[in-house]
């Protein structure tokens, strides 16, 4: 379904795949998922609480979609304050198999609702 791509011409990082082959599949977008319930209610004091909730939003999606976790192949986190990256950089793979998603990490002046952390996911079936 999905065959790492590895190259010593680009970055490494130990959680994050370089790139992601896939090839004759459906593929399912999940549009940016923030630290709130259904009702749009912000939770999370910590980073590792926001993720969590964030996590469980898209895991929903997923499933609606009938895939897991294990069929994302890209990943955008989009923070407010890039101090908050090693805490999420260590919450953040205890969420994904390898080969691990490729990632990109943004940070922006402002997210909905005052989130401080904002994560889409491209999965494929």
């Amino acid at each position: 379904m999905k065959q790492s791509l590895t190259t010593d011409d680009a970055p490494d990082a130990p959680f994050l795949s370089q790139g992601i082959k896939v090839q004759g599949i459906d593929t399912i977008y999940v549009s940016g998922q923030i630290h709130a319930l259904p009702d749009n209610t912000l939770v999370g004091e910590s980073t590792e609480d926001k993720v969590a909730q964030i996590m469980k939003n898209i895991e929903a999606i997923l499933k609606a979609g009938d895939v897991s976790f294990r069929n994302i192949v890209k990943v955008v986190i989009y923070v407010t304050d890039m101090s908050i990256m090693p805490e999420l950089n260590t919450v953040y793979p205890t969420y994904f198999r390898k080969p691990f998603p490729v990632r990109e990490a943004v940070c922006v002046q402002a997210l909905p609702l005052g989130a401080s952390i904002e994560m889409s996911v491209i999965a494929v079936k």
